[in-house]
C-alpha cells in the first residue's frame, strides 16, 4: 500500500458541506386554544400541557431546519412565568437558536392571551431544547449551519453557545464523580 493510500484510508471521510440557512427559514409559531381537558387540580393549564407544545413546536422547527427527522435530546431551562387559564389562545414561537455538527438548539417563548379580547399576549414560559438530527436508521446526520440575521439572533446563538459550553461541563463533572465512586468502591 502506497503512503498517499494509507494516509487515505486513514483519514475520516469528509462530509461534503451542507449549505447554512438563515434562522427565519425554519422559525415557527405554533397556536392553540386552551380547554378544560387541559387543566390540572388546580384549574390553571397543566404544565406537560404547554411542554407538549414546546416539544411539538420545537420539533417542527428542528425537522424543517434539518431536512428530515429530529428528536428531543434534551430540554432546558424551561420557566412557567404566569399561569395559563382555559380560554387562553396560547402561541408557541419557536426558532433554531445555534447549529453543531449534528444538533440544534431551539429556543422557544409561549405566549397567551384571552380568545375573546384584545389585549396583547403576555409571555408566560420559556424554553431551550437541544434535538439531534437522525437518518432513517435513528443516527446522528449532519444539520446545516443557522446564519443568525438580526442582533437579537445573534445574542441567542452566543447565549447558546455558553448554555452548551455548560451543558458539557456538567455532564462531565458527573461522569468524573461517578467513575470516582465506582473507584471507591460505591455501586450506584
Amino acid at each position: 500500500m502506497t503512503d498517499q493510500a494509507e494516509q487515505a484510508s486513514a483519514a475520516p471521510s469528509a462530509a461534503p458541506e451542507i449549505p447554512g440557512k438563515p434562522t427565519s427559514a425554519s422559525r415557527t409559531t405554533l397556536s392553540h386554544i386552551m380547554t378544560h381537558s387541559d387543566t390540572n387540580l388546580l384549574g390553571t393549564v397543566h404544565g406537560g400541557v404547554i411542554m407538549k407544545l414546546v416539544d411539538d413546536a420545537a420539533g417542527a422547527v428542528a425537522g424543517r431546519h434539518s431536512g428530515g427527522p429530529a428528536v428531543t435530546a434534551s430540554m432546558d431551562e424551561m420557566a412557567f412565568l404566569e399561569p395559563v387559564r382555559v380560554g387562553d389562545l396560547v402561541h408557541v414561537k419557536a426558532q433554531v437558536n445555534w447549529t453543531g455538527r449534528t444538533s440544534m438548539e431551539v429556543g422557544v417563548r409561549v405566549m397567551a392571551e384571552r380568545w375573546n379580547e384584545s389585549a396583547p399576549a403576555t409571555q408566560v414560559g420559556s424554553a431551550y431544547l437541544v434535538f439531534a438530527a437522525v437518518d432513517a436508521d435513528g443516527r446522528p446526520r449532519s444539520v446545516p449551519p443557522v446564519f443568525p440575521e438580526t442582533e437579537k439572533d445573534r445574542r441567542r446563538y452566543q447565549e447558546a453557545q455558553i448554555r452548551r459550553t455548560h451543558r458539557l461541563a456538567r455532564r462531565r463533572a458527573i461522569m468524573e464523580l461517578r467513575e470516582r465512586r465506582v473507584a471507591e468502591g460505591y455501586a450506584d
